[in-house]
């Protein structure tokens, strides 16, 4: 019984879209038999129209529901063709020489006649059942494929953030380390800031989206934590000019963008360090984010671009945003400039 139940419960919208399927060719069925109705000369406990389209349907449903998925789907399409005759062929004896005779034993049932006629009063129904179902399986696919795509992308969403986040503590760490080696006063000032950024990467960041104020928070306490490490060495601006913050952004996408500024900016000069990091937001919710940084040119080109965060912001922003962002990464001889604009989505409870 139970199975019975969870057959129901799993199929029930397949089963009442069949019955509207049924009905809509019974109907469909019966009008065209008025056009050259022979009277019955016995009275029967079924119409004739009815005991006819039980037949045909019960080829439908023999043709839909075990052809189909047995040999159609399983690409053994000679063994297809073989059972689909053979159904027609029974579909048709089961017409010609048992339903003529018993409803039309004067007229139509005294003669057969020939497959090719026999064949287009047959198929009509059973095509047009097999084609409403073939459109229901193509539908349910089309689905099933949208949910698998959903859940590819929620997995590799949640695989880019597990990313990010050891990246983001592992450069954060190592800096950590050498305050600490150095007995600088700075060390509570930067464990308290890092305990700030990684407590919102841990407990705020578990959603796609998070409220834009929150990421904002967490800019600038990121952005103060690394300018610990350049003390007198440069210049960090960090502006922002938010006309609206009812609404959400995803998580760790523009600190990425500042984490290589500095990170750049730091590695191969020792002063003149200059970061400007400005962030704007239109009442609309269009974000437009800039973030440039000077540096000493690498040997290689690609080592500027490189690194497992910005590859995955990238990836993100075409999963999360699709058309609805733009970026352009800008590299001149000694300059950095990442530009980023997205159309924000408002928040649910704005």
């Amino acid at each position: 019984m139970n199975k019975i139940a969870s057959f129901f419960k799993n199929h029930i919208s397949e089963i009442g879209y069949q019955t509207l399927v049924t009905v809509f060719a019974f109907l469909f069925f019966a009008y065209s038999q008025e056009a050259y109705e022979i009277e019955s000369s016995q009275s029967y406990l079924l119409s004739h129209e009815l005991a006819f389209f039980l037949n045909y349907l019960f080829g439908a449903m023999v043709i839909n529901y075990l052809l189909v998925p047995k040999f159609l789907n399983t690409n053994k399409y000679i063994w297809f063709i073989i059972t689909f005759i053979l159904i027609i062929g029974f579909i048709i004896l089961i017409d010609e020489y048992f339903l003529e005779k018993i409803y039309f034993p004067d007229t139509r049932g005294t003669y057969f006649p020939g497959v090719l006629f026999s064949l287009l009063e047959t198929s009509p129904i059973i095509i047009l059942m097999s084609s409403f179902k073939v459109f229901w399986d193509f539908r349910k696919k089309q689905n099933e494929v949208k949910r698998l795509e959903l859940h590819v992308k929620e997995s590799e969403l949640q695989f880019l953030k597990l990313q990010i986040n050891p990246h983001f503590l592992f450069n954060n760490l190592n800096n950590l380390y050498s305050y600490s080696l150095e007995n600088s006063p700075k060390t509570s000032t930067i464990i308290l800031e890092l305990s700030s950024v990684l407590r919102y990467i841990l407990y705020d960041c578990k959603e796609n989206f998070v409220p834009l104020i929150k990421e904002l928070d967490h800019l600038k306490n990121f952005t103060e934590l690394n300018k610990l490490q350049i003390e007198e060495r440069g210049i960090i601006s960090y502006n922002e000019n938010i006309e609206s913050s009812k609404f959400e952004i995803a998580p760790l996408i523009l600190v990425v963008f500042i984490e290589n500024a500095f990170k750049h900016s730091m590695s191969n000069q020792s002063g003149n360090i200059t970061i400007s990091i400005d962030v704007n937001v239109s009442s609309s919710g269009f974000l437009n984010f800039s973030c440039k940084n000077n540096h000493v040119p690498f040997p290689k080109k690609s080592d500027l671009q490189s690194g497992i965060g910005l590859e995955n912001v990238k990836k993100r922003l075409e999963l999360l945003y699709q058309n609805r962002y733009d970026l352009t990464l800008d590299e001149k001889e000694n300059t950095y400039e990442v530009n980023l604009s997205i159309q924000l989505k408002s928040l649910h409870n704005a």
